[in-house]
């Protein structure tokens, strides 16, 4: 079970990333922007994209990283199986691709944040699917 410990390190990093995200948000200041412009950051943080169904994307992530963590947990108790994290790491996964592909093929800038957030679910996704078992 050396796959958990990963999970749950790269799930409380989501958890952080988000939390920082979500500061911006209530705050409207803008992002720190580390390895790429500035201005970057701030086109991918205003733009139309940073909402799904009107609801920010950090707000999404947070739920979604806590969800992985709380069902870790619950699958290491033998609660739950563990296709429940297995599912909710792949959304996440699928998501971070979009917004990736959203980034580099029509922003055309990209975030440091949230190529993190999309870094961690690709480990998250390795733990779950290559390393599991």
């Amino acid at each position: 079970m050396y796959y958990l410990p990963i999970i749950y390190t790269f799930a409380g990093l989501g958890i952080l990333d988000t939390l920082y995200l979500s500061y911006h948000v209530f705050t409207k200041k803008p992002v720190a922007c580390w390895f790429f412009p500035d201005a970057w950051c701030k086109k991918v943080q205003y733009s139309h994209f940073s909402k799904t169904f009107g609801i920010p994307n950090p707000f999404l992530g947070f739920l979604m990283y806590a969800a992985i963590i709380v069902l870790a947990y619950l699958s290491a108790a033998g609660t739950v199986p563990f296709l429940w994290v297995q599912i909710v790491i792949a959304i996440g996964l699928l998501f971070s691709i979009y917004f990736t592909f959203i980034q580099a093929f029509v922003l055309k800038a990209f975030c440091t944040w949230c190529v993190v957030s999309a870094i961690n679910f690709v480990v998250l996704a390795l733990a779950a699917f290559v390393w599991y078992g």
